[in-house]
């Protein structure tokens, strides 16, 4: 598991997260990503996605 969450540079050996972090909640705590929204289960905080066509 935690090797989807970040994603390490071959080259340079920088480590970036994967996924979005909570805006809210402190570092470390990300956003789950949902077919819809992006949400934290933490502290409730809810993104929702746009329909773009």
């Amino acid at each position: 598991m935690s090797h989807d969450l970040y994603k390490v540079d071959s080259k340079t050996g920088k480590v970036t997260p994967t996924k979005r972090p909570c805006p809210r909640c402190e570092k470390g705590t990300y956003l789950a990503e949902h077919y819809n929204r992006y949400s934290c289960g933490r502290c409730g905080y809810t993104e929702f996605k746009r329909n773009e066509k």
